[in-house]
């Protein structure tokens, strides 16, 4: 019993909720009268972090500026950028939570292919994973190539190529991409876009 007492710090009528908020001039209770140590000692996460970097959010086509605050090369907080033009520092629930996304431990950070008729999946580095879709890209070009139809008339394009761009493009990414296979001679371009 004893170590009980003595373990609890000693209480002083000074500590009163109603003597601190008139002692520090905090007489509505809004400030430093009822905030205790612990919330003084408390820092926010964005303040420790090493570096800011300017990011975009992933999950739709607004294009809402983010300010993503990197610590120890791992993401701590992500952020609504007040300098973007487009959101002016605000996100949507999800765009507040991306950081969440990016931290999940069921996160997929590399590369998988599933061979045809495979039925295990097996890593590849990025570089290899690019080498394999360019190299698809362009056979499927060659072989789709139409240069002429039945007719004799000139058509220059091919059938074996398409694209569909995502939600998460906004105009100018979809611009790069309908410039891209235009000039691959893709005519089947779309995207699905939410706005």
């Amino acid at each position: 019993m004893t170590t009980k007492l003595c373990s609890v710090a000693k209480w002083s009528p000074l500590q009163w909720p109603v003597v601190r908020q008139v002692r520090s001039g905090d007489l509505l209770g809004r400030g430093p009268a009822v905030t205790s140590a612990r919330t003084r000692a408390i820092t926010a996460r964005t303040t420790t972090a090493d570096r800011v970097v300017q990011s975009i959010c992933p999950y739709c086509a607004v294009g809402c500026g983010q300010r993503v605050f990197v610590k120890d090369e791992k993401v701590v907080q992500i952020e609504g950028d007040p300098d973007s033009p487009i959101s002016r520092g605000r996100l949507c629930p999800k765009g507040s939570a991306s950081e969440q996304l990016v931290n999940s431990p069921g996160r997929q950070t590399e590369v998988l292919y599933r061979a045809p008729h495979a039925r295990e999946w097996q890593r590849l580095d990025r570089d290899t994973a690019i080498d394999m879709v360019a190299d698809r890209f362009l056979a499927a070009r060659r072989r789709g190539w139409q240069q002429h139809d039945d007719q004799g008339r000139l058509l220059r394009r091919t059938m074996g190529i398409a694209a569909l761009g995502g939600a998460t493009l906004d105009n100018e990414e979809n611009y790069v991409i309908k410039k891209l296979f235009t000039a691959a001679g893709a005519v089947q371009i779309e995207n699905q876009a939410r706005i």
